[in-house]
């Protein structure tokens, strides 16, 4: 079961707490999935995946009570938490990076706190979609944060939930560990710091300080 984390109503749509949900709606685009029906304290879809059934799970529920969604819906598909994937925004990731993990605590997040207690514990797989953390000039906390819609060019949004959303569709076909080995060797950060460790690199060799790297594809 894949579970796309975010708040209900169209107030809450465009913000950066919602990423987890419009990530899972796109997922079920592209799967073909059957129309969302309330079902789970939710809006819960059927799907195929490259290895069987797979339910998919948008809590209607707040934040903050989204295990009341996902403890009944993992138990009535008979899924364990290692069988629950869990798709939700990440404010200790930079704006853009994607990463998946396994189990873990919930670094905070309401929403993992609550699937944890829905679903017995912390063993489910998630993929973080970075949001980034507010600037110093920001008046208000991390909640007020994630809140807000992105302040980011909305190029840049769709960028990070398309990049969800591969990472999402590599864990189904592949599993995380392959979908990890793939991904966070390519995270955006990853590359700028690569690009930047290169720069240095040539000038202490003595290189033209105007010559540059060829742009790497993306």
């Amino acid at each position: 079961m894949v579970v796309g984390l975010g708040n209900p109503g169209p107030r809450y749509a465009r913000t950066r707490h919602n990423a987890g949900q419009r990530v899972v709606e796109h997922l079920a685009a592209r799967l073909g999935a059957g129309r969302f029906a309330a079902r789970h304290t939710g809006q819960f879809a059927e799907a195929r995946a490259p290895h069987g059934p797979l339910g998919l799970l948008i809590p209607t529920t707040y934040m903050n009570d989204s295990g009341t969604s996902v403890g009944p819906a993992a138990g009535s598909l008979h899924a364990s938490p290692p069988q629950v994937l869990v798709v939700h925004d990440d404010i200790d990731l930079p704006f853009g990076e994607v990463r998946g993990k396994v189990g873990g605590g919930h670094g905070g997040h309401n929403g993992l706190r609550s699937i944890a207690q829905g679903i017995g514990g912390l063993g489910f797989l998630r993929v973080r979609l970075g949001v980034g953390r507010p600037g110093p000039g920001f008046r208000g906390d991390e909640a007020d944060w994630v809140l807000r819609p992105f302040d980011e060019p909305e190029a840049q949004v769709d960028a990070l939930l398309a990049r969800g959303l591969q990472m999402t569709e590599a864990v189904l076909a592949d599993g995380m560990d392959a979908a990890i080995a793939r991904f966070h060797a390519r995270s955006p950060g990853e590359r700028a710091r690569a690009r930047g460790e290169r720069r240095v690199e040539s000038r202490a060799e003595g290189d033209d300080p105007g010559d540059s790297d060829p742009p790497e594809s993306e």
